[in-house]
C-alpha cells in the first residue's frame, strides 16, 4: 500500500482490511476546500464505524484515494458530496479523469454505483440526473446506514437501484417516484464534528456543529427551508466535544445556521474561552448577537466582525422576511467596536423580486451611516445577484436581467467610491447566472451538465442546443410544474406561493414557535 504524503500530516484517519464493501467518498473540489466541509467528516465516520464497510476519501486536485492511493475506478461505490452548483462541473472532470463514464445510461454492470448527497442533491437532483444513479434527500446520518446494508449486498446493478429505490429518502433516477426528505430528529444522537485532524485546510479549525435548520423564514434562504424543523445540540453534548478537541488546540469553529439563535451559546462561549481554546463562528444575526459572543470572538483573534444586512431598505426587509431592524445592525456593530474590532464586513444582495434601483440607493446610505458610526475602521460590502432557490418562496421568481444589476452595482460604486476606507466586492453577474439555471435545472440541462467541464464549456453547449437560457432565468408561473416537485420537504408547494404573495404584499411572516403548524414540517 503507497501511502499519500498528505496522510502523513493527519491524524484521525481510518484504514481498514480487506473484505469489506470499498466506498469512495468524493469532495468536488480541492483537498483544502474539502476538508473544511463538515459534512464530509460526518458521512466519512459513519461508513467507517460499520463493520461491512470502508471508506476513502477523493478531492479535485488527487487522482488516488487519500488513504491508500487506489484509483477512482476500483471501488465497488462512490458517493459525491456536492454543495455547491458550480461543483456540478468538477464532478464530470473527476469521472472522466477516473475514466469513469459520467453518463449513468452508458455505465455497466463493472461499474460502480453513483451517489450524490449534500445540499444540493437535496434540493434539486434534476441537473445530475444524469449522472448518478440515486441521490440523498435529506440528512445522510439517517439514510446512508439502509443504503449502506444494500451496497453491502452487492447484488446486480438493476436490484441494486431497485432496492436503493425502496429507501425512505433515496431518489433513484431510472424508477422516479414521490420522494420525502429524511431529517434527524434528535441532534444528540449524532454528535458532529471534525473527525480527521490536519493543518491544510481553508478554516484550519476543530468544527462543531450547535444546530440546525433555522426558523427565521428568510424567503430566499434554500437551507431555512429544506433543513426545518430547527434543532438545537444540547450544551452538554458540545462541551463534551469541546472537550474531546482540547487536546489538538486547534480553534473550535461554530457551525450552524445562526450561531447567535442558540439559547446556551453564552455559556457555550465561556466554556471554550475557558477551556483555553480560540473560537469562530460560522455565522450569527444581528439581532440575537451578544456581547459575550463577540467579545470571545475578539478574544480569539477576530478581525472583521461580518453582518448580513442583505438589503437596505425596510421594504425589502419585509420583502425577504429578515426581521432585522437598522438598530439591530448598528447594534451588532457597536458590540464589535466596543470588543475592539476595527473592520466590518457587510453582505448584501441585489436583484431581489420587487427590489428597484431606489432600494438599492438605500444599500449606499445605510452603507454611509455605518461607515461614519465605525470611524476610521475598514468596512467591506460583498455584493452578490439574487439566486432563486427551489423549496423557496422565492422559486418563482426571476434571476435579474444583467442591465437592471449592472445598473444597480453602478449606483453602488458611484454611491461609496467618494468613502474612504469602503471596498466593495462582487461575484460576476455571468457566474450567478450559471449559478441560476442549474439551480432550477431539469432532465435538459443534466444532458449538458454531463457533457461540461467547465461553466464556459457548459454555456457553450446550452447555446450550440437551441434551448434559451432565458427559459431557466424567468419568472415562474403560479402553477407551474417544477422538475423538483417530486421531492416532499415536508411542506406544501401552496405554503410557499403564500410566502411569495405575502412578500409582493410587503408583510412580515414570524419566526418558528412552539407549537407552530403552518409550514407542515412539525
Amino acid at each position: 500500500m503507497r501511502q499519500n504524503l498528505r496522510i502523513s500530516k493527519e491524524s484521525g484517519y481510518t484504514i481498514h482490511s480487506g473484505g469489506r464493501l470499498r466506498f469512495a467518498l468524493v469532495y468536488p473540489n480541492f483537498y483544502y476546500v474539502g476538508m473544511s466541509n463538515l459534512g464530509l467528516h460526518i458521512i466519512y465516520a459513519l461508513i467507517n464505524s460499520r463493520a461491512d464497510s470502508s471508506c476513502e476519501r477523493f478531492f479535485l486536485d488527487e487522482p488516488l484515494s487519500v488513504e491508500t492511493q487506489t484509483p477512482l475506478n476500483k471501488f465497488s461505490a462512490i458517493g459525491f458530496a456536492v454543495s455547491f452548483e458550480q461543483d456540478y462541473f468538477n464532478v464530470v472532470k473527476i469521472l472522466r479523469a477516473a475514466k469513469i463514464n459520467p453518463l449513468a445510461s452508458a455505465r455497466t454492470k463493472f461499474d460502480p454505483i453513483l451517489i450524490a448527497g449534500g445540499p444540493c442533491a437535496t434540493f434539486n437532483p434534476m441537473p445530475l440526473a444524469e449522472i448518478f444513479d440515486a441521490f440523498i434527500i435529506g440528512e445522510g446520518e439517517v439514510i446512508m446506514p439502509p443504503v449502506m446494508e444494500v451496497l453491502a449486498q452487492k447484488l446486480p446493478r438493476e436490484e441494486t437501484l431497485q432496492a436503493l429505490a425502496e429507501i425512505p429518502g433515496v431518489f433513484v433516477p431510472a424508477f422516479p417516484k414521490k420522494v420525502s426528505r429524511q431529517w434527524v430528529k434528535n441532534l444528540d444522537e449524532f454528535p458532529a464534528h471534525s473527525e480527521i485532524i490536519t493543518d491544510a485546510t481553508e478554516f484550519n479549525m476543530y468544527l462543531i456543529e450547535t444546530a440546525r435548520g433555522c426558523g427565521h423564514h428568510c424567503r430566499f434562504c434554500m437551507a431555512g427551508y429544506c433543513f426545518r424543523k430547527p434543532r438545537n445540540r444540547s450544551l452538554e453534548v458540545l462541551k463534551s466535544e469541546v472537550d474531546a478537541a482540547k487536546k489538538f488546540g486547534k480553534k473550535i469553529g461554530l457551525m450552524g445556521a445562526a450561531i447567535s439563535d442558540y439559547p446556551q451559546i453564552n455559556e457555550l462561549c465561556k466554556y471554550i474561552l475557558d477551556a483555553g481554546l480560540e473560537m469562530s463562528v460560522a455565522s450569527f444575526r444581528a439581532d440575537s448577537v451578544t456581547q459575550e459572543l463577540v467579545e470571545a470572538l475578539a478574544k480569539s483573534g477576530l478581525k472583521t466582525l461580518t453582518v448580513a444586512p442583505e438589503v437596505g431598505s425596510s421594504k425589502m426587509r419585509a420583502v425577504i422576511n429578515k426581521n432585522l431592524t437598522e438598530e439591530n445592525i448598528f447594534s451588532a456593530v457597536e458590540l464589535g467596536i466596543a470588543a475592539g474590532l476595527k473592520n466590518f464586513k457587510l453582505y448584501f444582495m441585489i436583484g431581489l423580486p420587487f427590489e428597484e434601483l431606489a432600494d438599492v440607493a438605500e444599500i449606499v446610505e445605510l452603507s454611509a451611516r455605518l461607515k461614519k458610526f465605525v470611524g476610521a475602521g475598514k468596512l467591506t460590502l460583498s455584493v452578490n445577484p439574487f439566486v432563486p432557490k427551489p423549496f423557496t418562496p422565492f422559486q418563482w421568481a426571476p434571476f435579474a436581467e444583467r442591465k437592471y444589476l449592472n445598473a444597480a452595482l453602478k449606483i453602488l460604486r458611484d454611491g461609496l467610491k467618494k468613502l474612504r476606507g469602503v471596498e466593495i466586492i462582487s461575484e460576476s453577474i455571468k457566474s450567478a447566472e450559471v449559478q441560476a439555471i442549474l439551480a432550477r435545472g431539469d432532465r435538459r440541462i443534466a444532458q449538458l451538465v454531463v457533457k461540461s467541464e467547465s461553466p464556459q464549456e457548459f454555456l457553450q453547449l446550452l447555446r450550440e442546443s437551441g434551448v434559451d437560457e432565458n427559459f431557466y432565468l424567468r419568472a415562474r408561473e403560479a402553477e407551474e410544474i417544477f422538475p423538483w416537485d417530486i421531492l416532499d420537504m415536508g411542506f406544501s408547494k401552496k405554503y410557499l406561493r403564500a410566502e411569495f404573495e405575502r412578500a409582493a404584499a410587503f408583510k412580515a411572516t414570524p419566526a418558528c414557535f412552539d407549537g407552530c403548524k403552518r409550514c407542515g414540517v412539525c
